[in-house]
């Protein structure tokens, strides 16, 4: 396997919130330079806006025009905005969100042309960023669209709990639509190839959760879990899948039954992040499972309340960094082993078609 640095492009997100906070304090350790190249897509004199808001003296970035010219031993950054872009921390502008758009699309062209690696995003203000050029109610919409809309899945991840979800950030009163048999299938499938894959779980046991409460106690507070969840999980099963369920959300989290599980999938975002961010959220990472790039981000949004104070936790994107960095390294070894005819005649996962 190839010893070279991972290349991390990383995203400023919103210029009025917490995304150069987080990403200074990430990278002010020298030892990261180490284990990464780090590219931020954003602007030096944002950045520079930033240090001094935080009183932070000694940072000194590597200003590139594009993410090739990235010194392996630099904390670089890509300038992609106007010099006259304007920074009004704890505030949603036009100009912010137009600002996180432009190192996104300039990040994600890297990415495709592989002059990086790998992709991590700070958070960005959907409001803000939502544009003719952005229609998307978030990064996950955005990014699968880059890349043909594979089947994925919006991913949470901390060491002891990984929650998955088959409808993402649509409105709570479209879930019971957009819950099909063919749906539930589809997520099932593509979160056992990532556990598989991107994580090395040999043998993934899935939770699948009901929608209703006490999963529809059998049919008396719903029918969704016997006419469409069950069948869906039959499926999985019948393809070799470890997909168990349905189970009530409430029990499974406050039982701490979860633990026998390598991962969980809820049918609605707030089903699944709520207990998932509140047993893990200064360590919890968004991974999309499924593209055929690595993407990850911090579980949290741009704290606008806190933007400029020097009070943001960056525990939660330095995981986001790690995890990128360890899915790559393990893609391209799974990728390794299935080209070796004496491990596998196979094809990797994410080359099949």
């Amino acid at each position: 396997m190839s010893t070279e640095k991972v290349r991390v492009a990383i995203t400023q997100g919103d210029i009025n919130g917490i995304g150069y906070e987080i990403i200074f304090k990430t990278l002010a350790d020298p030892k990261v330079l180490e284990l990464y190249t780090p590219v931020i897509y954003g602007s030096s004199k944002v950045a520079a806006y930033h240090r001094k808001a935080l009183n932070i003296p000694n940072f000194s970035l590597n200003s590139i025009k594009s993410g090739d010219e990235a010194h392996s031993k630099r904390v670089n950054i890509v300038n992609c905005l106007d010099d006259n872009v304007r920074v009004e921390l704890g505030k949603a502008t036009e100009d912010g969100g137009q600002a996180a758009f432009e190192a996104l699309q300039k990040a994600v062209e890297d990415l495709k042309n592989g002059v990086v690696d790998v992709l991590v995003t700070a958070p960005i203000n959907k409001n803000a960023t939502y544009s003719e050029d952005f229609k998307f109610p978030g990064h996950t919409e955005y990014l699968a669209g880059q890349f043909d809309n594979p089947p994925h899945i919006m991913l949470m991840v901390a060491p002891q709990l990984k929650v998955g979800v088959v409808t993402g950030h649509v409105p709570l009163k479209e879930v019971p639509e957009q819950l099909t048999m063919e749906k539930i299938l589809e997520k099932i499938r593509v979160l056992d190839k990532t556990l598989r894959v991107d994580f090395t779980i040999r043998k993934p046991r899935i939770a699948v959760l009901g929608v209703n409460p006490h999963a529809g106690d059998e049919g008396l507070l719903g029918d969704e879990e016997i006419n469409i969840i069950k069948p869906a999980i039959e499926v999985a099963r019948d393809e070799g899948i470890m997909a168990l369920g349905p189970y009530p959300a409430d029990g499974l989290f406050g039982s701490g039954d979860v633990g026998r599980f390598d991962a969980v999938l809820a049918m609605y975002h707030d089903q699944g992040l709520a207990p998932f961010k509140s047993i893990a959220f200064s360590e919890g990472v968004n991974f999309t499972g499924g593209l055929p790039v690595v993407r990850t981000s911090p579980d949290h949004g741009t704290a606008f309340e806190i933007a400029g104070e020097n009070k943001a936790d960056e525990s939660s994107f330095r995981e986001a960094v790690y995890l990128a960095v360890d899915v790559f390294k393990r893609r391209n070894l799974h990728k390794e082993i299935s080209a070796n005819p004496m491990k596998s005649a196979e094809k990797s996962e994410y080359e099949k078609d």
